[in-house]
């Protein structure tokens, strides 16, 4: 008995898609869910990169302070800014897309 019914409902189903391909047919709806899935996953790759560049300013900081402590405390001499110098360029890299 299920089987019948279950034949009856395709026939009827596929009678009212008969000519159109299922591909060919959608709808807005359809069409706005996409975007904004798209959307929100392009803001949340555009959050996990912000956070992770946050972090990394953060250590970055962190070593510079930790330099000019050391450099304050005499244990680096003048000759020997290439490390700052480098921690500099990359706070000021990480700095450029927030602007």
């Amino acid at each position: 008995m299920a089987t019948v019914a279950l034949g009856y409902y395709l026939t009827i189903h596929c009678k009212l898609w008969m000519g159109v391909s299922a591909i060919t047919k959608t709808n807005k709806c359809s069409e706005i869910t996409k975007d904004s899935l798209l959307l929100q996953h392009q803001a949340a790759v555009i959050e996990g990169i912000s956070d992770s560049k946050s972090k990394y300013r953060k250590i970055v900081q962190a070593g510079i302070a930790r330099w000019v402590s050391d450099f304050q405390k005499g244990a680096i001499e003048i000759k020997s800014v290439d490390d700052l110098k480098k921690l500099i360029e990359i706070d000021i890299e990480l700095q450029k897309d927030d602007l």
